[in-house]
């Protein structure tokens, strides 16, 4: 994650806000209370609505069908514009966890909360991606640590990357062990994609 973020207070006005977003390259901004609690969020998408009822007068359908991005028209703080509550990860979270809660909530940059609320940093969608540029033989010495050291002494699985994907080969005489393997593999950050190329010993084939 970044650890130095662009935020702003509730009583942070609107156009203060665009000139940060543009400034910084970002796509929205946490907005912060008391001692860097995180409060809610503003995103460009918040900012939008000022510009498209601009010359328009909306019908009574457009504003019942609509009442947050009119709301949203007419506001001119940070504490009018925001989302709130803020989608937000906790720091201790998994990368896993925060792609999941990016691609459900729709989107590009979370805060990092600790757990009383206060701000940390911000993950975006480029931090998360980062992980698949992680060297081969670290997901390879990772695999072998976590995945492969449990298992049983006569087992003999070995464990090849390239490019991120993972192939675990050799002999398991144990086949409902597969799928664990599988999965634990595919656990390991930087992984792309794993595959099996395990046989059963000679002599129960």
């Amino acid at each position: 994650m970044t650890h130095t973020v662009i935020a702003v207070g509730r009583d942070a006005p609107f156009k203060e806000i665009v000139e940060l977003i543009d400034m910084w390259k970002v796509s929205s901004l946490p907005v912060l209370e008391g001692e860097g609690r995180v409060i809610g969020v503003v995103s460009e998408a918040d900012l939008l609505p000022k510009e498209e009822f601009r010359d328009v007068d909306p019908t009574r359908y457009d504003v019942l069908r609509r009442l947050s991005d009119m709301a949203k028209a007419g506001a001119i703080t940070a504490g009018e514009l925001m989302t709130s509550p803020a989608v937000s990860v906790h720091a201790d979270a998994t990368l896993a966890a925060a792609a999941r809660i990016m691609a459900r909530r729709r989107v590009k940059h979370l805060p990092v909360v600790d757990a009383s609320g206060l701000l940390q940093g911000v993950v975006s969608r480029s931090d998360l991606l980062k992980v698949f540029l992680r060297p081969d033989e670290d997901i390879a010495a990772e695999i072998r640590r976590s995945a492969l050291s449990s298992l049983p002494p006569e087992t003999q699985v070995d464990v090849r990357v390239q490019e991120g994907v993972v192939t675990l080969g050799g002999t398991l005489r144990d086949t409902a062990l597969i799928p664990i393997l599988a999965r634990a593999s595919r656990a390991v950050e930087g992984v792309v994609d794993v595959r099996i190329d395990l046989n059963q010993p000679a002599s129960e084939t």
